[in-house]
């Protein structure tokens, strides 16, 4: 079997609110995350979903536990240099593009993400053809638009932006932060089967939070379900194929 590219070992996070009662807002979670899953997140508001991701990006230093990538501990390496393998899209459209800069100076720049930066010419001019094809994936208009400041485009076309910049250099571990969850249905559905399709042709690697019952179930080859700060379900393969949104109330009845 494949070794875990990324590992979550007994980790804790806590926090004190309103300097009161300490409270766990992850409880000793612990997973393997293998190279090529594309795992869906579900959880009520308050499961732990948002300080999961932050705890992976490194946002949030973690109260215990390990964290692991390729079997080496990076449990205090900075959010910069974890960039060098990780990407990641959120919910806000206007977080994760630079709204002065230009589209194609937007991806410009994501090309660059975890390297050195040098005082050197830019050479965007050449990479225009490229910049143009890589925006035309999506009927949004988003390709006619590359010489626009990314702070005039829609909401849909600066997400699309948002997620070409994560994967336009192939990230080791992706992470979806309910990043079609601002959208229209229409531009949801359109960025969705984008999305599907790049972890398919990149073989990436992508943990996606979702509130969409049908997402969950339609894309990826595991499910986990978040609670209280815990993973109460980890679901894959057959099983997975299996569920049904029935399934997945089950686990938001607070009578069971």
């Amino acid at each position: 079997m494949n070794k875990p590219l990324f590992q979550l070992k007994d980790v804790v996070k806590t926090v004190h609110p309103n300097g009161g009662q300490p409270l766990n807002i992850l409880d000793h979670v612990s997973i393997d995350i293998y190279p090529g899953d594309f795992i869906t997140i579900l959880g009520s508001n308050g499961a732990g979903k948002s300080t999961f991701f932050n705890v992976i990006g490194g946002n949030l230093p973690i109260t215990s536990g390990q964290l692991l990538l390729n079997g080496k501990d990076i449990t205090k390496t900075s959010v910069e240099k974890r960039t060098q393998f990780l990407s990641r899209v959120f919910q806000d459209p206007k977080l994760g593009t630079a709204p002065r800069m230009t589209v194609a100076e937007n991806l410009l720049l994501a090309e660059k993400r975890g390297e050195k930066r040098f005082l050197k010419p830019r050479h965007l001019r050449r990479e225009m053809g490229k910049y143009k094809q890589i925006t035309s994936q999506l009927h949004n208009h988003l390709s006619d638009r590359l010489d626009t400041p990314t702070g005039n485009l829609s909401g849909g076309q600066r997400q699309t932006l948002s997620f070409l910049m994560a994967t336009i250099k192939r990230p080791e571990m992706l992470l979806l932060d309910e990043h079609t969850a601002a959208l229209d249905p229409n531009t949801s559905s359109e960025l969705m089967t984008l999305t599907n399709r790049t972890i398919k042709e990149q073989q990436l690697t992508c943990l996606m939070i979702t509130h969409h019952l049908d997402d969950a179930l339609k894309y990826g080859n595991r499910l986990l379900v978040l609670n209280q700060g815990q993973i109460e379900a980890d679901v894959r393969g057959a099983e997975k194929q299996a569920l049904t949104k029935q399934d997945l109330y089950h686990f938001f009845d607070p009578t069971n």
